[in-house]
């Protein structure tokens, strides 16, 4: 059904903006008036792209800004829980929700699930018609909330779990803000040292009669490489990062990127650590609100954001459903954590699994903070360390024929 966004006046004769979904823009108008509200402009909103047209709008800036983002569904999530806990139904609790949603997207998606739930449907129904919008650990929980009949509490947790997700993860991307910065700000100013300074402080040397030292020499090479191909140098960079994307987008790229991950020294460790909080978060959500625990390993498996914990955890879903405990089948595939294990055994021993896994949540995700923050505060100085080798070389080069055509002279 069409969705149409309108501007109106009340009864009161004050503003009033929303949206609203009818067969037609005169089945709008005739809706409104109906409900007391007279309209001054309506406007459609653009229906679903096709498949095509959705890839193209995913490398414009406009698709980018119309995507949904997390922290919109986590607004959203929190705010229906508090409007559920008020009392409201859930249809007036979207109702109320939908005028004060910012993205346009967005919008138009709860509109739609909304009108789904009129029309008979499920919320959990409704919402797995946008996969690419809400997760399946979301719909999953939202489903299993529908039975027990604790949509609000669901709701609660969900708002948790996905603020708690968005904070680490802006917290991990804040301490490499600066890394990054100064890595890309460094960069450029070699550039334009090699490329532009050294050039006019070497041409000094073109007009001698004897052999240059080998670093100024090695220096002059990489200048004029700099100078004269820097295009070539920029397009293979940007060439070799194309390819690389492509390459990780396909089933074995994805393998070896995410083994790759797992192997380097301090990064592997890192990583392991953050899928053992993923995973035992959410493992933990889904297990408190009902889903059953194969069901609950299955959803992990598909959000753990590592191919080799996926295919450990589909064989850990193995071993449990042949009856074998948690803790032992993670055990056995030598990818998790010690710690984790060990604790979960304890939680599946006194029969408070979930609130251990909480727990191994809590503690991975204090060990990948502070493990990013001690890597950021070394990158710093050896970022430094590295730019004064640079220019100590570049002097270095510089000054040594200077100093033999002062020795020369003299």
């Amino acid at each position: 059904m069409p969705v149409f966004e309108y501007s109106a006046l009340n009864a009161k004769g004050k503003k009033d903006a929303g949206i609203i979904d009818a067969e037609g823009a005169a089945a709008a108008k005739r809706k409104l008036r109906d409900s007391g509200i007279y309209p001054i402009s309506l406007k459609e909103l653009s229906g679903a792209p096709s498949k095509k047209k959705a890839r193209i709008k995913r490398f414009t800036l406009a698709g980018r800004l119309s995507r949904v983002k997390p922290s919109d569904i986590s607004v959203m999530t929190r705010q229906l829980s508090t409007l559920l806990w008020a009392g409201l139904p859930l249809v007036s609790a979207l109702d109320t929700l939908i005028p004060q949603t910012k993205s346009a997207a967005f919008k138009k998606i709860l509109a739609q699930v909304k009108d789904a739930i009129v029309e008979g449907g499920g919320f959990a129904q409704a919402l797995s018609r946008y996969p690419g919008v809400f997760s399946s650990l979301y719909i999953n929980m939202i489903r299993s909330a529908e039975t027990a009949g604790t949509l609000e509490i669901v709701l609660e947790r969900l708002a948790d779990l996905t603020e708690r997700q968005d904070a680490l993860s802006s917290r991990i991307k804040g301490a490499l803000y600066y890394p990054i910065f100064m890595v890309g700000a460094g960069s450029l100013a070699l550039f334009a040292l090699m490329g532009y300074v050294v050039p006019k402080i070497t041409s000094i040397f073109e007009d001698m009669n004897q052999a240059l030292p080998a670093p100024t020499v090695i220096l002059i090479g990489a200048s004029d490489f700099i100078k004269g191909f820097w295009w070539l140098a920029l397009a293979l960079l940007a060439a070799a990062a194309y390819g690389a994307h492509l390459f990780i987008k396909t089933p074995k790229g994805r393998h070896v990127f995410d083994q790759m991950k797992l192997s380097f020294p301090v990064a592997g460790a890192l990583t392991k650590k953050l899928a053992a909080s993923r995973f035992s978060r959410t493992l933990g959500s889904l297990l408190d609100n009902g889903v059953p625990m194969l069901k609950a390993l299955d959803i992990v498996k598909n959000i753990a954001g590592n191919t080799l914990f996926a295919d450990a955890l589909e064989n850990v879903a193995q071993e449990v459903g042949k009856g074998r405990g948690l803790a032992e089948s993670m055990s056995e595939q030598h990818i998790f954590p010690v710690l984790s294990v060990q604790m979960i055994q304890v939680g599946e021993q006194s029969g408070d699994l979930e609130n251990m896994l909480e727990k191994v949540a809590d503690i991975y995700e204090k060990d990948v903070e502070s493990a990013i923050t001690g890597m950021t505060s070394m990158l710093e100085p050896l970022m430094i360390l590295f730019m004064a080798l640079i220019i100590g070389f570049i002097v270095i080069s510089i000054a040594l024929p200077i100093i033999e055509m002062n020795q020369f002279a003299m």
